[in-house]
């Protein structure tokens, strides 16, 4: 009974499409039963909004400063300078193939490339002052640093990408830091200590400066009491990550390119510092603790999730969230 009940259903439906007008119906039925447009735009949300690549991060984890790497869930750890001596501050290259960092392996801070391919270590600077903090331009060519050769402090400087050519950018006696460049290598942005009447040893006050990479038209971008630094462009160039005071907390801010608009995206009640950015631009890897216990964290910046990527009674400072050429 249960065949021909199936056969008469086979024969119906046939006769029934052999009439034009019904066929064309059915087609136009049949071809409207697509996916939900919002189940599969929630699809393609989830997926782009979620982070990855690899992150760069300094630890004592094995007694003295180390440079790491691992992924943005805190897991595949790599220790790639692996020395007793001290190594610190992380900047990739564009490719994503070497780091370079400083060390004092050799007697005083120097700068040293660190290739993640050859595991190889090589010295780029050689003089009695202290070279520290490099930062890699964008197209791979030069490296802006802090040096204190000028005799005075810290100034930022800058060389070619082989160690050539150095020549200093600004000539400050107070404290500078935190180099860094904007994602066209038009622009360098800087930290500058501000004293004022009040300050004996050190100055209370630090400020955003951004100059054109030849150091001219140095300008002051931020304006607020306490010490602000770690001044980063976002992907895109339009906004600035830094660290500052709120309350008795430091905090990682947002500003417009142009230091207007300044919003807290951490809202913490430990110390946020040192700002990295995802290439998408839509995460910062940052600092957070207190006393000796730091830990690497993220935060997603449309959203405000964050997430700890490591859990150590030491500290993991300064992550360098690589470039999206070495995700691929």
């Amino acid at each position: 009974m249960g065949k021909i009940k199936s056969r008469y259903l086979i024969i119906t439906l046939s006769r029934i499409l052999s009439f034009p007008s019904l066929l064309i119906l059915f087609l136009t039925l049949f071809s409207n039963c697509k996916p939900s447009p919002k189940a599969t735009e929630l699809s393609v949300d989830l997926k782009t909004n979620d982070p990855s690549g690899t992150i760069a991060f300094n630890t004592n984890r094995d007694g003295n400063k180390e440079i790491y790497l691992m992924d943005v869930e805190g897991k595949n750890l790599r220790n790639i300078t692996d020395n007793p001596a001290m190594e610190y501050g992380p900047s990739w290259f564009p490719d994503g193939d070497k780091i370079i960092a400083y060390s004092n392996r050799d007697g005083n801070p120097e700068l040293y490339y660190f290739d993640l391919k050859k595991d190889t270590s090589i010295r780029i600077t050689e003089d009695p002052a202290d070279d520290v903090l490099p930062m890699v331009s964008p197209d791979g060519s030069q490296i802006v640093f802090m040096s204190n050769r000028n005799g005075e402090s810290r100034s930022v400087y800058k060389m070619k990408i082989d160690g050539s050519d150095i020549e200093a950018l600004t000539n400050n006696a107070d404290y500078e830091e935190s180099p860094s460049w904007s994602p066209d290598g038009e622009h360098i942005l800087f930290t500058r200590q501000l004293r004022d009447l009040n300050d004996t040893t050190h100055a209370a006050n630090g400020e955003i400066f951004r100059m054109k990479a030849d150091g001219s038209e140095v300008n002051r971008i931020t304006n607020k009491s306490g010490y602000d630094s770690g001044a980063v462009y976002s992907p895109d160039g339009k906004h600035i990550a830094f660290y500052g005071p709120e309350g008795n907390n430091f905090e990682i801010f947002l500003m417009d390119k142009e230091g207007g608009n300044i919003k807290n995206i951490t809202s913490d009640t430990l110390d946020c510092y040192s700002p990295s950015w995802s290439p998408d631009g839509k995460w910062i890897a940052y600092t957070a603790g207190t006393a000796n216990n730091y830990d690497i964290y993220i935060i997603n910046l449309e959203n405000g999730e964050k997430r700890r990527l490591t859990n150590t009674e030491i500290r993991n400072e300064s992550p360098a969230w690589a470039p999206s050429s070495q995700e691929e």
